[in-house]
Protein backbone atom coordinates (compact mmCIF):
# COMPACT_ATOMS: atom_id res chain seq x y z
CA UNK A 1 0.00 0.00 0.00
CA UNK A 2 1.33 3.41 -0.87
CA UNK A 3 0.91 6.06 2.19
CA UNK A 4 0.95 9.63 1.97
CA UNK A 5 1.43 11.57 5.38
CA UNK A 6 0.20 14.69 6.00
CA UNK A 7 1.61 15.93 8.90
CA UNK A 8 4.75 15.46 10.33
CA UNK A 9 5.00 16.70 14.01
CA UNK A 10 4.65 14.10 17.09
CA UNK A 11 2.06 12.10 15.32
CA UNK A 12 3.46 11.71 11.87
CA UNK A 13 6.83 10.98 13.09
CA UNK A 14 5.60 8.76 15.66
CA UNK A 15 3.93 6.81 13.12
CA UNK A 16 6.95 6.77 10.54
CA UNK A 17 8.87 5.35 13.76
CA UNK A 18 5.73 2.69 14.32
CA UNK A 19 6.17 1.79 10.56
CA UNK A 20 10.27 1.11 11.01
CA UNK A 21 9.32 -1.15 14.31
CA UNK A 22 6.90 -2.99 12.97
CA UNK A 23 7.40 -2.98 9.51
CA UNK A 24 8.62 -7.05 9.26
CA UNK A 25 5.42 -7.80 11.22
CA UNK A 26 2.96 -6.22 9.15
CA UNK A 27 4.37 -7.77 6.25
CA UNK A 28 4.53 -11.18 7.40
CA UNK A 29 1.29 -11.59 9.32
CA UNK A 30 -1.02 -9.04 7.14
CA UNK A 31 0.74 -9.51 3.91
CA UNK A 32 0.61 -5.88 4.41
CA UNK A 33 4.05 -4.32 2.72
CA UNK A 34 3.45 -0.14 3.09
CA UNK A 35 5.39 2.39 1.42
CA UNK A 36 5.57 6.16 2.34
CA UNK A 37 5.25 7.80 -1.55
CA UNK A 38 4.58 11.19 -0.15
CA UNK A 39 5.07 13.50 3.15
CA UNK A 40 3.68 17.17 3.61
CA UNK A 41 4.64 19.41 6.35
CA UNK A 42 3.95 23.54 6.89
CA UNK A 43 6.68 24.07 4.96
CA UNK A 44 7.07 21.36 1.80
CA UNK A 45 6.70 17.80 0.65
CA UNK A 46 8.99 15.28 -0.22
CA UNK A 47 7.83 12.87 -2.72
CA UNK A 48 9.23 9.37 -4.34
CA UNK A 49 6.81 7.20 -5.84
CA UNK A 50 9.31 4.23 -5.25
CA UNK A 51 8.67 5.37 -1.51
CA UNK A 52 10.81 7.06 0.56
CA UNK A 53 13.02 6.29 3.62
CA UNK A 54 11.80 6.59 6.37
CA UNK A 55 14.98 7.09 8.54
CA UNK A 56 15.68 10.17 6.65
CA UNK A 57 12.80 11.62 6.87
CA UNK A 58 13.26 11.32 10.76
CA UNK A 59 16.68 12.62 10.51
CA UNK A 60 15.59 15.60 7.85
CA UNK A 61 12.80 16.94 9.70
CA UNK A 62 14.65 16.86 13.60
CA UNK A 63 17.64 18.49 11.76
CA UNK A 64 16.07 20.55 9.35
CA UNK A 65 12.83 21.50 10.62
CA UNK A 66 10.62 20.30 7.65
CA UNK A 67 11.07 17.43 5.02
CA UNK A 68 10.81 19.70 2.15
CA UNK A 69 14.98 19.36 2.48
CA UNK A 70 14.61 15.77 2.03
CA UNK A 71 17.79 14.77 -0.74
CA UNK A 72 16.81 14.95 -4.37
CA UNK A 73 13.36 14.44 -3.43
CA UNK A 74 11.95 17.55 -1.04
CA UNK A 75 9.97 20.73 -2.46
CA UNK A 76 9.57 23.89 -0.59
CA UNK A 77 6.34 25.32 -1.16
CA UNK A 78 4.62 22.13 -2.49
CA UNK A 79 1.54 22.29 -0.29
CA UNK A 80 -0.45 19.12 1.33
CA UNK A 81 -3.50 19.80 -0.97
CA UNK A 82 -1.00 19.50 -3.89
CA UNK A 83 0.37 16.48 -2.90
CA UNK A 84 -2.51 14.37 -1.84
CA UNK A 85 -4.48 15.28 -5.54
CA UNK A 86 -1.14 14.55 -7.58
CA UNK A 87 0.29 11.73 -5.79
CA UNK A 88 -1.00 8.41 -7.17
CA UNK A 89 -1.47 6.56 -3.73
CA UNK A 90 -4.23 3.97 -2.06
CA UNK A 91 -4.46 5.63 1.96
CA UNK A 92 -3.80 9.17 3.15
CA UNK A 93 -2.94 9.36 6.84
CA UNK A 94 -4.13 13.63 8.10
CA UNK A 95 -2.32 14.12 11.23
CA UNK A 96 -2.12 17.83 11.02
CA UNK A 97 -2.94 19.61 14.35
CA UNK A 98 -6.87 19.77 15.62
CA UNK A 99 -8.72 22.93 15.26
CA UNK A 100 -12.42 22.54 16.68
CA UNK A 101 -13.81 25.40 15.12
CA UNK A 102 -13.10 25.23 11.50
CA UNK A 103 -12.14 21.90 11.20
CA UNK A 104 -8.99 23.33 8.91
CA UNK A 105 -6.88 22.33 7.06
CA UNK A 106 -7.39 18.79 7.96
CA UNK A 107 -11.35 19.04 6.73
CA UNK A 108 -9.91 20.23 3.53
CA UNK A 109 -7.55 17.48 3.37
CA UNK A 110 -9.79 14.78 3.85
CA UNK A 111 -12.47 16.25 1.68
CA UNK A 112 -9.60 16.32 -1.31
CA UNK A 113 -7.89 12.50 -0.36
CA UNK A 114 -11.96 11.18 -0.62
CA UNK A 115 -13.13 12.91 -3.79
CA UNK A 116 -9.51 11.85 -5.00
CA UNK A 117 -10.37 8.18 -4.49
CA UNK A 118 -7.98 8.28 -1.68
CA UNK A 119 -8.34 5.94 1.36
CA UNK A 120 -8.23 7.92 4.79
CA UNK A 121 -6.85 7.31 8.10
CA UNK A 122 -7.00 10.67 10.98
CA UNK A 123 -6.16 11.35 14.01
CA UNK A 124 -7.80 15.11 14.27
CA UNK A 125 -10.53 15.87 15.72
CA UNK A 126 -11.85 18.66 14.48
CA UNK A 127 -12.71 18.06 11.17
CA UNK A 128 -14.83 14.92 13.06
CA UNK A 129 -16.77 17.21 15.05
CA UNK A 130 -17.18 19.76 12.70
CA UNK A 131 -18.05 17.48 9.60
CA UNK A 132 -18.50 14.10 10.85
CA UNK A 133 -21.61 13.10 8.84
CA UNK A 134 -20.55 15.32 5.81
CA UNK A 135 -17.16 13.21 5.38
CA UNK A 136 -18.97 9.93 6.06
CA UNK A 137 -21.49 10.17 3.44
CA UNK A 138 -18.71 11.69 0.96
CA UNK A 139 -16.46 8.14 2.14
CA UNK A 140 -19.38 6.01 1.10
CA UNK A 141 -20.64 7.55 -1.83
CA UNK A 142 -17.13 7.54 -3.38
CA UNK A 143 -16.17 3.95 -1.79
CA UNK A 144 -13.26 4.57 -0.26
CA UNK A 145 -12.57 3.85 3.54
CA UNK A 146 -12.60 6.46 6.26
CA UNK A 147 -11.04 5.44 9.71
CA UNK A 148 -10.72 7.44 12.73
CA UNK A 149 -9.82 5.13 15.43
CA UNK A 150 -7.00 7.19 16.82
CA UNK A 151 -9.10 10.45 17.80
CA UNK A 152 -10.12 8.69 20.70
CA UNK A 153 -8.83 6.76 22.95
CA UNK A 154 -5.54 6.36 22.02
CA UNK A 155 -4.40 2.53 22.14
CA UNK A 156 -7.74 1.55 23.66
CA UNK A 157 -9.62 0.06 20.67
CA UNK A 158 -13.37 1.68 21.13
CA UNK A 159 -14.68 2.73 18.25
CA UNK A 160 -13.92 -0.49 16.69
CA UNK A 161 -14.94 -2.73 19.28
CA UNK A 162 -17.96 -0.95 19.47
CA UNK A 163 -18.57 -0.92 15.40
CA UNK A 164 -17.43 -4.69 15.11
CA UNK A 165 -17.06 -6.90 18.09
CA UNK A 166 -20.69 -5.38 19.72
CA UNK A 167 -22.15 -5.04 16.34
CA UNK A 168 -25.25 -7.81 17.38
CA UNK A 169 -25.72 -4.92 20.39
CA UNK A 170 -27.71 -2.01 20.11
CA UNK A 171 -25.79 0.27 22.26
CA UNK A 172 -27.65 2.14 24.55
CA UNK A 173 -25.17 4.75 26.05
CA UNK A 174 -21.09 5.20 26.30
CA UNK A 175 -19.56 6.48 29.13
CA UNK A 176 -15.88 7.29 29.61
CA UNK A 177 -12.91 8.87 31.00
CA UNK A 178 -11.18 9.87 27.47
CA UNK A 179 -8.63 12.19 28.63
CA UNK A 180 -5.26 11.55 30.34
CA UNK A 181 -4.39 14.99 31.66
CA UNK A 182 -7.83 15.32 33.54
CA UNK A 183 -7.58 12.56 35.12
CA UNK A 184 -4.07 12.54 35.64
CA UNK A 185 -4.88 15.66 37.66
CA UNK A 186 -7.99 14.20 39.39
CA UNK A 187 -5.63 10.93 40.24
CA UNK A 188 -2.71 13.45 41.91
CA UNK A 189 -5.64 15.73 43.57
CA UNK A 190 -6.91 12.66 45.08
CA UNK A 191 -3.68 10.55 46.82
CA UNK A 192 -1.72 13.73 47.47
CA UNK A 193 -4.55 16.24 48.83
CA UNK A 194 -3.21 18.80 46.33
CA UNK A 195 -4.44 21.43 45.26
CA UNK A 196 -5.76 22.06 41.50
CA UNK A 197 -3.14 24.67 40.55
CA UNK A 198 -0.17 23.03 41.88
CA UNK A 199 -0.95 19.73 40.38
CA UNK A 200 -1.53 21.33 37.19
CA UNK A 201 1.74 23.05 37.02
CA UNK A 202 3.80 20.26 37.89
CA UNK A 203 1.89 18.43 35.06
CA UNK A 204 2.93 21.03 32.86
CA UNK A 205 5.90 20.79 34.28
CA UNK A 206 6.33 17.04 32.82
CA UNK A 207 4.60 17.45 29.89
CA UNK A 208 1.14 15.54 30.60
CA UNK A 209 0.00 19.05 30.39
CA UNK A 210 0.07 21.65 27.74
CA UNK A 211 0.88 25.35 28.26
CA UNK A 212 -2.42 26.51 27.47
CA UNK A 213 -4.43 23.16 29.04
CA UNK A 214 -7.70 24.91 28.30
CA UNK A 215 -8.96 22.17 25.72
CA UNK A 216 -8.40 19.27 29.07
CA UNK A 217 -9.02 20.71 31.93
CA UNK A 218 -12.53 22.31 30.89
CA UNK A 219 -13.55 19.60 29.03
CA UNK A 220 -13.67 20.89 25.83
CA UNK A 221 -11.01 17.59 24.10
CA UNK A 222 -13.32 15.01 26.33
CA UNK A 223 -16.50 16.67 24.65
CA UNK A 224 -15.03 16.29 21.10
CA UNK A 225 -14.42 12.83 21.64
CA UNK A 226 -17.84 12.01 23.29
CA UNK A 227 -19.24 13.78 19.54
CA UNK A 228 -17.29 11.83 18.05
CA UNK A 229 -18.25 8.19 19.48
CA UNK A 230 -21.98 9.93 19.31
CA UNK A 231 -22.00 9.96 16.10
CA UNK A 232 -20.12 7.40 15.17
CA UNK A 233 -20.98 4.07 17.14
CA UNK A 234 -25.02 5.39 17.85
CA UNK A 235 -25.32 7.48 14.63
CA UNK A 236 -26.62 10.45 15.21
CA UNK A 237 -25.17 13.57 13.74
CA UNK A 238 -23.83 15.90 16.84
CA UNK A 239 -21.57 18.75 16.56
CA UNK A 240 -19.44 20.23 19.88
CA UNK A 241 -22.48 22.99 20.25
CA UNK A 242 -24.31 20.49 21.20
CA UNK A 243 -22.69 19.84 24.56
CA UNK A 244 -22.21 22.35 27.40
CA UNK A 245 -19.09 20.92 29.00
CA UNK A 246 -17.97 21.18 32.48
CA UNK A 247 -14.47 20.93 33.69
CA UNK A 248 -12.56 20.48 36.79
CA UNK A 249 -10.56 24.11 37.76
CA UNK A 250 -13.93 24.26 40.28
CA UNK A 251 -12.82 20.74 41.60
CA UNK A 252 -11.04 21.20 45.47
CA UNK A 253 -9.35 18.63 47.34
CA UNK A 254 -11.91 18.81 50.18
CA UNK A 255 -14.55 17.45 48.03
CA UNK A 256 -12.35 14.59 46.63
CA UNK A 257 -11.62 13.78 50.44
CA UNK A 258 -15.32 13.85 51.30
CA UNK A 259 -16.37 11.38 47.52
CA UNK A 260 -13.39 9.28 48.95
CA UNK A 261 -15.17 9.28 52.39
CA UNK A 262 -18.05 8.14 51.31
CA UNK A 263 -16.90 5.35 48.44
CA UNK A 264 -16.56 7.17 44.98
CA UNK A 265 -14.20 9.24 43.24
CA UNK A 266 -14.36 12.12 40.72
CA UNK A 267 -13.83 11.30 37.08
CA UNK A 268 -14.23 13.69 34.19
CA UNK A 269 -16.78 11.46 32.36
CA UNK A 270 -18.14 12.03 28.76
CA UNK A 271 -21.53 10.32 28.41
CA UNK A 272 -22.97 10.09 25.02
CA UNK A 273 -27.01 8.84 24.33
CA UNK A 274 -28.61 9.23 21.32
CA UNK A 275 -30.68 12.23 22.79
CA UNK A 276 -27.88 13.92 24.72
CA UNK A 277 -24.98 14.69 25.34
CA UNK A 278 -23.09 15.47 28.65
CA UNK A 279 -19.75 16.03 29.75
CA UNK A 280 -18.73 16.92 33.49
CA UNK A 281 -17.38 15.52 37.07
CA UNK A 282 -19.28 12.92 38.13
CA UNK A 283 -19.29 10.56 41.39
CA UNK A 284 -17.76 6.85 40.23
CA UNK A 285 -18.22 4.45 42.66
CA UNK A 286 -14.29 3.02 44.26
CA UNK A 287 -13.41 -0.52 42.18
CA UNK A 288 -16.00 0.25 39.18
CA UNK A 289 -14.66 -0.02 35.93
CA UNK A 290 -14.50 3.53 35.48
CA UNK A 291 -12.59 4.58 38.54
CA UNK A 292 -9.53 4.27 36.41
CA UNK A 293 -6.04 6.09 37.73
CA UNK A 294 -3.02 8.29 36.08
CA UNK A 295 -3.42 9.15 32.50
CA UNK A 296 -5.59 5.79 31.64
CA UNK A 297 -8.55 5.85 29.76
CA UNK A 298 -11.68 3.87 29.98
CA UNK A 299 -15.19 3.64 28.37
CA UNK A 300 -18.20 1.67 28.59
CA UNK A 301 -20.82 0.84 26.79
CA UNK A 302 -24.32 -0.36 27.59
CA UNK A 303 -26.21 -2.77 25.59
CA UNK A 304 -29.63 -5.21 25.89
CA UNK A 305 -27.59 -7.88 25.07
CA UNK A 306 -24.03 -7.75 26.11
CA UNK A 307 -25.04 -5.12 29.25
CA UNK A 308 -22.07 -3.36 30.08
CA UNK A 309 -18.50 -4.02 28.65
CA UNK A 310 -15.70 -1.59 30.05
CA UNK A 311 -12.61 -1.12 27.81
CA UNK A 312 -9.19 0.66 29.36
CA UNK A 313 -5.97 1.01 28.58
CA UNK A 314 -3.43 4.70 27.69
CA UNK A 315 -5.12 7.34 25.71
CA UNK A 316 -2.98 9.69 23.45
CA UNK A 317 0.61 9.83 23.12
CA UNK A 318 2.69 9.19 19.85
CA UNK A 319 3.31 5.54 20.49
CA UNK A 320 -1.00 5.38 21.82
CA UNK A 321 -1.88 6.50 18.37
CA UNK A 322 0.08 5.02 16.14
CA UNK A 323 -0.99 1.72 17.12
CA UNK A 324 -4.60 2.68 16.70
CA UNK A 325 -3.16 4.43 13.21
CA UNK A 326 -1.73 0.94 11.87
CA UNK A 327 -4.63 -1.11 13.07
CA UNK A 328 -6.66 1.61 11.12
CA UNK A 329 -4.37 0.88 7.90
CA UNK A 330 -4.87 -2.82 8.93
CA UNK A 331 -8.23 -3.28 8.22
CA UNK A 332 -8.61 -1.10 5.56
CA UNK A 333 -5.62 -3.70 4.17
CA UNK A 334 -8.50 -6.26 4.88
CA UNK A 335 -11.36 -4.85 3.79
CA UNK A 336 -10.01 -3.77 0.52
CA UNK A 337 -8.09 -6.85 -0.19
CA UNK A 338 -4.72 -4.57 -1.06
Amino acid sequence: MRLILIGFGNLGRGLARALIEKGNFIREKYSLAPSVVAVADEHGAAIDVRGLSLEKLLEVSEKKGSVAYYPSFGSEGKSSLEVIEEVDADVVFELTPTNIVSGEPGLSHIKKAITSGKHVVTSNKGPLVVAFRELDNMAKKRGVQFRYSASVGGSVPVIGLAQRLLAGNTIYSIRGVLNGTTNYILTRMEKEAAPFDVVLREAQEMGIAEKDPTLDVDGIDTACKTVILANAILGVDKKLSDVSPVGIRQIRPEAIRLAREAGYTIKLIGVAKRDSLEVGPRLVPIGHPLAVWGTLNAVTFEMDLAREITITGFGAGPRETSSALLSDLIDIHRSVGE
